[in-house]
């Protein structure tokens, strides 16, 4: 179980903060290597993938609150997702309470607690901290480069305003008068009205796919590259050494 502490700065005060950073959907595109594909109810789902030199892996799993304070603006969520390939898996509890800098800035803390097995545990434990702060780095740099973008380029108001208009339509629809056609069956109206009623009722508590665009994989060399040298120095140290002393015993 490994436990990282990180804390970045939105452009934005307290309580605008704690409901950009509470939109997952919004938010989900500004994070590295993660993609949302669909979300049902509190519960979101997508995947994350990761590169590490030759090896790449993909994680899919799901994220959901666990607790929610919009007063104390602090919440806890639980992820767990699987290696694609079966080798691995990871888990994590992030809390993240938010506290304000000046009336426009607002500084988020985030404390994770994060458990992984399989390649990317074998290659990456003894640099998760460093990943960690540069990919929090990362998402609140894109996160604040979304929010200087001008409002009329955003995806959730123009998804208000579609919901707008097509309620609008439908207001409409249901104010106007119904046309009687004298020739259609009276039963034949009252038998259509209860089949699309069940088709509506069947439909509201789905599963909402998200069709964006993939995210690239986190390369982990780049994003940490001074921390994998350090970890994989004392193995070319140790190789050069051996080679020498071969190379000598060679000559005798």
């Amino acid at each position: 179980m490994d436990k990282l502490l990180n804390e970045f700065t939105v452009n934005r005060p307290i309580d605008e903060t704690w409901k950009i950073l509470t939109d997952v959907e919004r938010i989900a595109p500004c994070m590295p290597g993660a993609t949302l594909e669909e979300i049902e109810g509190d519960v979101f789902r997508g995947v994350v993938k990761v590169k590490l030199g030759a090896i790449s892996t993909a994680f899919k799993g799901q994220a959901s609150f666990v607790e929610r304070d919009d007063d104390a603006h602090r919440a806890v969520l639980k992820g767990e997702g699987r290696d694609t390939t079966g080798k691995g898996n990871a888990s994590a509890l992030i809390t993240a309470r938010l506290e304000p800098v000046t009336d426009g800035s607002t500084k988020c803390n985030v404390e994770t607690d994060l458990h992984i097995t399989g390649k990317v545990a074998q290659f990456g434990r003894g640099i998760m901290g460093d990943v960690s702060k540069k990919l929090m780095t990362q998402f609140a740099t894109n996160l604040n480069a979304m929010l200087d973008q001008p409002a009329a380029g955003n995806g959730s108001a123009g998804n208000g305003a579609a919901v707008e208009g097509a309620t609008s339509a439908a207001t409409a629809a249901e104010e106007k008068p119904a046309e009687q056609t004298p020739s259609e069956p009276t039963s034949t109206k009252q038998s259509e009205a209860p089949a699309a009623s069940t088709a509506n009722t069947a439909a509201s508590p789905g599963v909402r796919k998200i069709n964006g665009p993939a995210a690239a994989p986190i390369e982990l060399s780049d994003v940490a590259g001074s921390a994998i040298l350090k970890r994989v120095l004392p193995l070319i140290g140790g190789a050069l050494l051996l080679w020498i002393v071969v190379r000598r015993l060679r000559r005798r």
